[in-house]
């Protein structure tokens, strides 16, 4: 018993000393860390045990939620959803140090830093190491691969947001929004006042759940909608464990949390793999015209026009691209359409130039891909030169005829961008440690004053007039897709379903907001309306 008894405290002795000895290593290399970015001028907040500066954003965040709602004119939200941010830029100045848990980060909010580390096109910065439920949400398709991977994906993804392709399945887009459209008109008609009360938010969601999913999966749209839910519910289950610790091997755990994470990621293989296997068993012609048909057209045809054995894309990585295209394509923008509304609610002025641009170019016939893409003379606009060709094409493919609209919706993307965040790392030791990962907050940069101008916080979609590039003091200014090699690819789809419904809408109704809205923007992993979208709309012709 004695000698058991004297291994037994060697041992407790023993399990001490190496506790002590890794704490004592762990101390060390935080403060290791957090001395070099000192010595570069770089400081931030203070470091708690394991929790980092967690539990002080919890509490930051908290009080911010219960403050009063803001003015409907009052576009300067930042202390609503990223309080901490604010306060820490207020202290250490545009460029600081937090800890998210144990791993350090740098914020990022000056132009010429953001523009080196978005710019790059030499592979020097890569996207930073996604949460677990974001990849169980997003899969890891284009959004998340790197390098030759993404060399790979982007060779198979790209040709199905070619504008001829966009062209055809703006038909859909129409199609889908005229249906909500009949039955708001319906509604109205039976209204003794001839208003109703429309929750745009909760209405635009299900408007491009349907455009995404007849666009990606033509007839097995409904099918198609059961991956939209099960993302939703991640999307919930995310933010509410966003601010936990992710302690090593803890994503392996059979918890609570990670068991409801694993059956709705099956769920969204397995629907996806039967959608999939569907239209492989009964391609006849061809794989189809929408977004899958094209995905599996290039993965199975070479450029010759002769079938291969090999996949370009693996199975698993087409249904890795179809979440990552549902959820972006959807979530992004179902929250541009939500904002523009509450912007032309509360600018009824802008309201009524963009209805009277719309009728004087569609009349009141449904816009069609003519109408919505039609180009302007490169260089009417802006010169096509320099690093920035794509915020050249992306403004000039969307200078139709209806100028005001393509500044309203730019606008809004720069007032209430839907992505809040961009995260990138260096791997190489650069101007930052490798492997530190950088966060760029968009809504901060968008509200520069030095960049955007004294008027920074309003809304004026005057200033994209002479084009994006123009549109701020320095042309890299707008974010709302992202700059660089690794911008949205699917910009153009965005531009032109909203363009789509929002035309709709205003050739039928007048709309305001209703009494019941309250201005509470919220970080929902995207911006949206913390209380919903209602707004009071009117047919015009009542």
């Amino acid at each position: 018993m004695a000698t058991a008894a004297s291994w037994l405290a060697l041992l407790v002795s023993a399990a001490a000393v190496a506790a002590a000895w890794v704490w004592g290593w762990y101390a060390w290399r935080l403060r290791a860390v957090a001395r070099r970015f000192a010595a570069r001028g770089v400081r931030g907040p203070r470091y708690e045990f394991l929790r980092g500066c967690n539990e002080e954003v919890r509490r930051m965040k908290a009080a911010a939620a219960a403050a009063a709602e803001l003015g409907v004119r009052d576009h300067d939200y930042l202390r609503r959803i990223m309080p901490h941010f604010v306060a820490w830029k207020d202290l250490y100045g545009g460029t600081f140090l937090f800890w998210n848990g144990p791993q350090p980060r740098i914020c990022i909010s000056d132009y010429e830093m953001v523009k080196k580390i978005l710019l790059n096109k030499y592979g020097h910065f890569v996207k930073n190491d996604a949460h677990p439920t974001i990849l169980a949400m997003i899969g890891k398709g284009l959004v998340l691969v790197e390098g030759a991977e993404w060399v790979r994906h982007h060779r198979v993804v790209s040709p199905a947001f070619a504008m001829d392709k966009l062209k055809m399945m703006t038909k859909t887009m129409v199609s889908c929004a005229e249906c909500f459209i009949k039955e708001w008109q319906y509604q109205a008609c039976n209204s003794k006042s001839i208003e109703i009360e429309v929750e745009f938010n909760k209405q635009f969601q299900e408007l491009t759940a349907d455009v995404i999913c007849h666009t990606a999966f033509g007839s097995s749209y409904k099918e198609g909608k059961e991956v939209f839910h099960a993302q939703k519910q991640l999307q919930a289950n995310l933010m509410a464990t966003i601010l936990n610790v992710q302690l090593p091997g803890f994503k392996y755990l059979p918890t609570k949390g990670n068991r409801c994470k694993w059956m709705l990621e099956k769920k969204m293989k397995n629907t996806l793999m039967q959608i999939i296997q569907s239209r492989l068993a009964s391609k006849g012609n061809g794989y189809g015209d929408d977004l899958l048909g094209v995905m599996l057209d290039a993965c199975f045809t070479t450029e010759q026009g002769q079938k291969q054995d090999e996949q370009i894309l693996s199975m698993d990585e087409i249904i890795h691209e179809c979440k990552t295209f549902f959820f972006v394509g959807h979530e992004t923008t179902s929250h541009l359409l939500t904002w523009t509304m509450f912007l032309l609610s509360v600018y009824p002025e802008w309201q009524e130039r963009l209805r009277q641009e719309v009728m004087r170019e569609c009349g009141k016939e449904n816009p069609n891909a003519d109408k919505l893409i039609e180009l302007k003379e490169v260089g009417t606009y802006m010169p096509l030169r320099g690093l920035h060709n794509q915020l050249i094409n992306l403004y000039n493919q969307h200078c139709s005829l209806m100028l005001q609209m393509t500044m309203v919706l730019l606008e809004t993307l720069r007032l209430y961008t839907p992505v809040i965040f961009m995260f990138r790392k260096p791997i190489t030791d650069m101007n930052l440690p490798r492997g530190t990962p950088v966060v760029i907050p968009i809504p901060m940069l968008h509200r520069d004053k030095e960049v955007w101008g004294d008027d920074a916080n309003e809304f004026n979609p005057l200033r994209f007039q002479n084009g994006v590039t123009k549109a701020a003091k320095i042309p890299h200014a707008f974010l709302g897709f992202s700059v660089g090699p690794r911008s949205c690819i699917g910009q153009n789809f965005a531009m032109l379903e909203a363009k789509s419904a929002i035309a709709m809408i205003l050739q039928r109704f007048s709309f305001t907001l209703s009494p019941n809205y309250v201005h509470a923007p919220a970080d929902q992993l995207t911006l949206q309306p913390k209380f919903g979208l209602p707004i009071l709309v009117r047919p015009l012709d009542a």
